[in-house]
């Protein structure tokens, strides 16, 4: 897809911002020295960019978003009405220095411009009448012979060709022409992203509305042409609004925001008993406090939050880092949490959840270390690497040195304290924890700014598993109306 639309109550999630960003000062930002920058947009993608009726004048979502991050990084945003069905390409040629127009991240897309980090994920739906008893689900509309209305060069478009045949769809210029042709009678679906869909059914919800099926699951991000420099400047900005809040209050203003409304709604579990495997070794996440001897960390607070929500009661379990995504994979426990990464090989044992925090590994290693400044003289050197068995970090490390130069540890707070006694030269960690270690220990150690790796971080569960879908509507919720950034700002710093 593409899309969203009006200004009503919808569950947007908010990719978390790298948590180092959080702490990182406007003044810090890189500066474009007043630069104007060339935005591409339809002006008629409400509510991202659209005519204001009553002023004449463009307003949205992307006009406040690109007018902060320019506020920030020092530019001057141009925004330039144009058609959506030649963006990219116009993009892609660079007639314009980006796009802002809620555009789909795609593999197809990425071989002709650049994108941002993500801002949004959504999902597509059908759209249909109020009223409609011939179909109550995606199924039964596929199966029989029913017509589906879609914006043309849509991702909209690509999922309804990849439901029904060529003859039953028909495309729009505008995704306002297809919406309108459902409300006439003339199709009797439309394809649309979730948060657009609630736009238009906000609008008329006495004609329109969303079956429950989710169709795909998509995220949206900026775009710019291959090689822009901008990319770097403009995710550092979207790092530091996403993180101190900025961009939720620019959500909450276009978008909406009902907690009370998008809380009933969630799935309800009955008082159902789920076990976490942790290690109670991984801090922030989860750890053993020294004073109360009581488990506490990033895992209690936000899992105890989603079972309040989803009605569930979890039941923490300590067990060993290295053997714990295959138990869960045996149904040994219902779920993991304990900073996993989201990696291509443990989908093929395990469910993930949606990715609730973006992270960069870098190295660790001793304040005052004069032998090498970054991960390039670092890794030319002959410097040993401590990791954690079994992590990506430890895959992140066999990946720059040889083998002879990693020390892999059973826990990592025990590669933590090799680095501070100066058994090992460095440590691969994920920034997250990487800040939780250095803020304990700032004396001692600190974070080299190289980024080695780019990951994401999900809860898992056996596959097949029924907590999926509510831990992830959960997390939807909490992710866009701010109580997980609440969580992050406790267990992670906001601006320390």
């Amino acid at each position: 897809m593409h899309r969203l639309k009006k200004i009503i109550p919808i569950v947007v999630i908010l990719l978390l911002a790298l948590p180092s960003a959080a702490v990182i000062a406007d003044g810090h930002l890189p500066d474009l020295g007043g630069r104007t920058v060339t935005v591409a947009v339809e002006n008629a993608y409400m509510p991202f960019n659209v005519i204001d009726e009553e002023t004449g004048e463009a307003v949205g979502w992307d006009y406040d978003t690109l007018g902060l991050i320019c506020e920030l990084v020092n530019c001057v945003p141009e925004f330039v009405e144009t058609s959506w069905e030649g963006m990219i390409v116009a993009v892609s040629n660079g007639e314009y220095d980006m796009a802002a127009d809620g555009i789909t991240i795609t593999e197809e897309r990425s071989q002709i411009v650049d994108y941002s980090i993500g801002y949004i994920d959504l999902s597509q739906k059908f759209m249909v009448r109020v009223g409609e008893d011939r179909f109550t689900n995606a199924e039964e509309f596929v199966a029989g012979d029913f017509i589906i209305g879609v914006q043309v060069a849509t991702t909209n478009f690509e999922a309804a060709s990849g439901l029904v045949s060529e003859d039953r769809i028909v495309a729009y210029s505008e995704f306002g022409f297809a919406v309108q042709a459902l409300i006439s009678g003339d199709v009797d679906g439309v394809v649309i992203d979730d948060v657009a869909g609630q736009g238009y059914t906000g609008l008329n919800a006495d004609k329109i509305k969303l079956l429950p099926d989710e169709l795909t699951k998509e995220q949206l991000g900026f775009i710019y042409p291959q090689g822009s420099d901008l990319v770097e400047p403009f995710n550092a900005a979207l790092d530091v609004i996403m993180a101190d809040g900025r961009l939720q209050a620019i959500n909450d203003k276009w978008f909406g925001a009902d907690e009370e409304d998008e809380d009933m709604m969630l799935p309800d579990l009955e008082g159902r008993t789920v076990t976490v495997a942790v290690e109670n070794a991984y801090m922030p996440f989860n750890v053993i406090d020294e004073e109360t001897g009581e488990a506490v960390g990033w895992d209690y607070d936000t899992l105890g939050l989603i079972c309040e929500l989803v009605n569930c009661v979890p039941e923490f379990v300590e067990t060993s880092w290295e053997g714990m995504i295959v138990a869960v994979s045996n149904g040994e426990y219902d779920m993991a949490a304990d900073g996993i990464t989201i990696t291509e090989e443990r989908s093929q044992i395990v469910d993930y959840s949606i990715g609730y925090i973006d992270l960069s590994q870098k190295f660790m290693v001793r304040v005052g270390e004069d032998r090498f400044t970054n991960a390039e003289e670092f890794v030319a050197g002959d410097f040993i690497i401590g990791v954690q068995v079994a992590t990506t970090n430890f895959e992140a490390a066999s990946g720059l040195v040889s083998e002879d130069r990693i020390v892999a540890y059973s826990e990592f707070g025990f590669a933590v304290q090799a680095l501070i006694s100066g058994d090992v030269d460095g440590v691969v960690i994920d920034d997250v924890a990487g800040q939780g270690y250095t803020g304990l220990n700032a004396d001692k150690i600190k974070l080299l700014p190289d980024e080695l790796t780019k990951e994401q971080l999900g809860f898992i569960y056996p596959q097949g598993s029924d907590l999926v879908e509510p831990f992830n509507a959960a997390l939807d919720v909490i992710m866009a109306d701010g109580r997980l950034q609440a969580i992050n700002d406790k267990w992670f710093g906001a601006d320390a």
